[in-house]
């Protein structure tokens, strides 16, 4: 008996970290859609709730295979914001440098967000390549 009380808490507990990933994709999603259309920023609000979501909720996922998805996540987060930090300075120069550095950063944002989602919708872990 305890066996399927130990099942059906663990079958609930995935289910609840598999909508707190889907909520965090889908303000990642927005805030990179956001940084790639121009005139959509939705503001980097959403980003910080879906980094604190992700930070907080992380170790509850440990052994698992969303476990991935948070370090994945917080990982993209961290990387595309160094890496509009390091590009800064570009807009400085002229608006045309600074743009394009943006918007390549915002783009490869985009792309892990989809990797990501797309590996979440297919129950796996995401892989680094």
């Amino acid at each position: 008996m305890t066996d399927i009380f130990d099942l059906d808490r663990h079958e609930q507990k995935a289910q609840n970290l598999r909508a707190i990933g889907w909520l965090s994709y889908i303000l990642h999603l927005i805030v990179a859609v956001g940084a790639v259309v121009p005139g959509a920023q939705p503001g980097a609000v959403l980003l910080v709730i879906a980094l604190v979501l992700d930070l907080v909720k992380k170790d509850d996922a440990e052994g698992g295979w969303q476990a991935s998805h948070f370090s994945w996540r917080i990982r993209t987060v961290l990387w595309a914001g160094l890496l509009y930090i390091v590009t800064a300075p570009l807009w400085l120069l002229l608006v045309a440098p600074g743009w394009i550095a943006w918007c390549l950063v915002s783009i490869w944002f985009l792309y892990r967000i989809v990797r990501g989602m797309v590996a979440m919708h297919a129950g796996r872990a995401v892989v680094n390549d």
